[in-house]
């Protein structure tokens, strides 16, 4: 090989060149950097900030944001007589100037593009001075919203000014940093003669037949070669033409990838290989999987469909909206990206969408979704904003563009590429077309510029121009009963009841706001008294008026506890309880409706929202809720014109027969009256049967409830809600025994429990439950397996063990 690859991640240093520094922080000169790295966690690790997660320390900390940050380090010379030297970053973060031995050789502005420089004329034999002078990314983005001129904008900094990560500013969910710094890799690229550019390999299936298809440039003296493509055991060559490469072949032998739930996820080995007289001078590796994807748009009597194809079947979709994991993006590595996803896999999801208001994901985060069957779904990085087409963002965004799709189409998982988060709707509805005055606002990377570089780039990858969005641009873009749709007048006016008045074709947007656990909001806020209100947990809800929205999401179901420990697990069941309301009432309808995607599975920080994992990584109650209405197989009650249905599920490849036993029964077990239902629910497929009328109306309301089972399948249909029942106090009795890595917890119910759930990380913080908002009628027994807190003692555990039902809401409060 001709080309060679030194990281520089090593002796960087960073100090303050201008701006508002604290004393302290001006002192201490120099400081350590870490590279990849932010000045957050520089200043962090080297004692000169708190933590800005904790407590209010967002808000004392927002000096960072507007000071001058430069970075340097010593690059050694080249090791090699190679004719060319390139620096490479995969990352800079993100108005910077870049100078080599006090001389500047680039200016850069996009944090999610890459950056090659050629210093073959300026790298000296010896120690070279490499210095990265950043810019205050508030003061810049000021600057640039004053030059392209002011556009409509969420939240409180003009971020579409930028090419920068949206949310780093701050979201209604996210703590702003408006942090710096050289966040993803850095390296010396020394090569002769050729090199490899822009280089892609992807598999796909054509009229059945598994499909590879190389592309990319060559950079240098292109005379003589030719290119090399090898899968699967099978190898194709092809010339190097106008120094451009295109191979492709059929590969009969390779399996189809599949999604989650529908089959297996095999991946090749796929290298290009560019040859000078037979022999590799470079080459470009990836992991591929062969399958074909479809955004199928389909006109029906009732409107639009939308939904997502793969191999040529229609997938019905589970899915969960994604934001970086971590405000700082640069500390995920793979591991913490397992660790998520296969969270994702318990909530039975089979789709991330990777949302515009942050990064496009690493390569880990691909690889773990190919590997595990999770469909993915990437926005370009336009969020709820209108965005200048002028340049200098024009040309960032298209380089930005092809950057992304050359690097993430190779993954089979990928199969949206979306525009953008809520412009086009919001230019709709938001009332931006009088305060644009003119001016552009995105239309043109969206229906032009985006969807020519998938097409000439990934044609294998569908391209959709917005979420939500219709198919003709000039309709309505938040439209039920066309493409896509985004349900948020819920959370934001209505009761979560309200979901059942909507009747989307597919849900790419829709949420409920919840605390995060009780460990991680109590290691991140330290206010005495802590009240929903105190100062900590104020800093630690960012949504507008949320505290507001909890309240009046909560009180139709539920009295307003005075107690915060109350108030907590309040919030958490209403979260998880309104989720799962919609994606059963949704799911309900297939197949008119295709799929939900909720906002959001995770958290980047500890903070109150609508995430089903927190900051710190624990699961909320809301991720047991998408477990169980995201079931392949799901049984529920759900309300219609007629009355009530009992409605069965199928999404596996396998007739479900089931013999349901329906009964409406007293909150004591005694069963009132009762129905049975002999059905075939065929694979992939839904089942109706209306529940007899009485089954269907209660004698007491306060007292009564439906229960229908099969098996191991069951559904519950309350008829008042908690707050106007006669549920009782809880009794229960719990039996702990211990197991190798936990506990395995059965508890008895003496009364009729709703929504049992154990708080396991109250006794260690690490501990996690497999279940969790279990209904039980009396004599019912639940066995909960916890892992954690293994070292407690028998009676101790069972004594320290916290367990909390709706029925404690209720009699608390009465």
């Amino acid at each position: 090989m001709t080309v060679s690859r030194r990281p520089l991640h090593d002796g960087w240093t960073v100090f303050a060149e201008r701006g508002p520094v604290p004393p302290s922080v001006a002192e201490a000169g120099a400081i350590p950097a870490q590279v990849p790295g932010s000045i957050h966690t520089d200043l962090l690790a080297a004692g000169l900030i708190p933590d800005p997660y904790l407590d209010e320390n967002e808000k004392t900390l927002s000096w960072i944001g507007l000071v001058d940050w430069t970075y340097r380090t010593t690059v050694e010379g080249a090791e090699t007589d190679a004719e060319h030297h390139d620096l490479v970053f995969a990352g800079v973060d993100t108005v910077a100037t870049i100078r080599l031995n006090g001389v500047e050789i680039a200016s850069v502005q996009n944090m999610h593009r890459p950056h090659r420089i050629d210093i073959t004329s300026a790298l000296q034999a010896g120690d070279n001075e490499l210095e990265v002078a950043f810019r205050s990314p508030v003061r810049a983005a000021d600057a640039a919203s004053l030059a392209l001129g002011a556009r409509p904008h969420a939240n409180h900094h003009p971020y579409n000014a930028l090419r920068k990560m949206a949310c780093s500013f701050g979201w209604d969910w996210g703590i702003d940093t408006a942090t710096s710094g050289i966040w993803r890799p850095v390296a010396l690229e020394s090569w002769s003669g050729a090199r490899l550019v822009e280089a892609l390999i992807a598999g796909d299936v054509v009229e059945g037949v598994p499909r590879v298809r190389a592309t990319a440039s060559v950079d240098g003296v292109v005379e003589g070669l030719r290119a090399r493509l090898v899968v699967a055991g099978a190898e194709f060559e092809g010339e190097v033409r106008g120094g451009t490469i295109m191979v492709e072949g059929d590969v009969p032998s390779a399996d189809l990838w599949w999604p989650r739930g529908h089959g297996a996820q095999p991946l090749y080995d796929a290298t290009l290989e560019l040859l000078r007289d037979g022999e590799p001078i470079d080459e470009h590796a990836r992991r591929i999987g062969f399958r074909s994807v479809e955004a199928r748009l389909e006109e029906d009597a009732d409107g639009i469909g939308f939904a997502i194809v793969v191999n040529d079947r229609v997938i019905e979709i589970r899915g969960a909206n994604w934001i970086p994991d971590d405000a700082f993006p640069h500390r995920v590595d793979r591991a913490r990206y397992a660790e998520r996803l296969a969270q994702a896999e318990f909530a039975g999801l089979n789709l991330i969408r990777v949302w515009g208001g942050g990064i496009y994901e690493s390569d880990d985060f691909y690889a773990e979704c190919d590997e595990r069957g999770l469909l993915t779904w990437q926005d370009f990085l336009f969020a709820c904003a209108a965005y200048s087409e002028d340049e200098p963002l024009w040309t960032e965004v298209e380089f930005e563009a092809r950057a992304a799709v050359t690097r993430l189409a190779s993954h089979p998982s990928l199969v949206i590429l979306n525009g953008n988060n809520e412009n086009i709707w919001g230019r709709q509805e938001w009332r931006w077309e009088g305060r644009l005055d003119g001016r552009t606002w995105g239309a043109g990377y969206y229906y032009e510029m985006l969807p020519a570089i998938v097409g000439d780039l990934a044609p294998h990858v569908p391209y959709t121009p917005g979420s939500p969005f219709s198919p003709d641009r000039d309709d309505r873009q938040n439209a039920a009963e066309r493409g896509t749709m985004h349900v948020w007048d819920t959370w934001n006016r209505k009761d979560w009841t309200h979901y059942r008045d909507h009747r989307p074709r597919f849900v790419a947007e829709f949420g409920w706001q919840g605390p995060p656990t009780w460990s991680t909001l109590t290691r991140a806020i330290g206010d005495d008294p802590l009240t929903p209100e105190s100062p900590g947990m104020i800093v630690h809800q960012k949504a507008i008026t949320g505290n507001d929205k909890l309240t009046d999401g909560l009180v139709p179901h539920l009295p307003l506890p005075n107690d915060m420990d109350d108030w907590h697990w309040a919030m958490s069941l209403n979260q998880a309880v309104a989720v799962r309301t919609a994606i059963e009432w949704w799911r309900s309808l297939a197949p008119y409706n295709t799929g939900t995607v909720t906002w959001q599975l995770n958290d980047c920080w500890p903070v109150t929202s609508w995430a089903a994992v927190d900051g710190d990584g624990r699961r909320k109650p809301l991720l047991f809720a998408l477990r169980a209405a995201n079931d392949p197989r799901l049984v529920t009650i759900q309300p219609g014109d007629d009355g009530l249905a009992l409605i069965a599920t199928n999404d596996t490849d396998e007739e479900w027969a089931a013999e349901f036993a329906i009964a409406r029964r007293s909150f004591d077990g005694a069963a009132l009256a009762t129905q049975t239902w002999s059905v075939v629910v065929p694979a992939r497929g839904i089942e109706r049967v209306h529940l007899d009328a009485d089954i269907a109306t209660a004698q007491d309301a306060a007292g009564e409830l439906i229960r229908a089972t099969a098996g191991a399948a069951r559904a519950d249909w309350f008829f008042a809600e908690p707050r106007d029942s006669s549920l009782p106090a809880a009794a229960t009795e719990v039996e702990a025994q211990r197991t190798d890595d936990g506990w395995a917890v059965d508890v008895t119910a003496r009364t009729l429990v709703r929504d049992l759930t154990l708080l396991v990380d109250r006794i260690d913080p690490a501990a996690e439950t497999d279940e969790a908002l279990v209904t039980l009628l009396p004599g019912e027994t639940a066995r909960f397996t916890v892992r954690g807190a293994a070292d407690a003692e028998a009676a101790a555990f069972a004594d320290r063990l916290v367990l909390r039902s709706t029925n404690d809401l209720i009699t608390r409060e009465s």
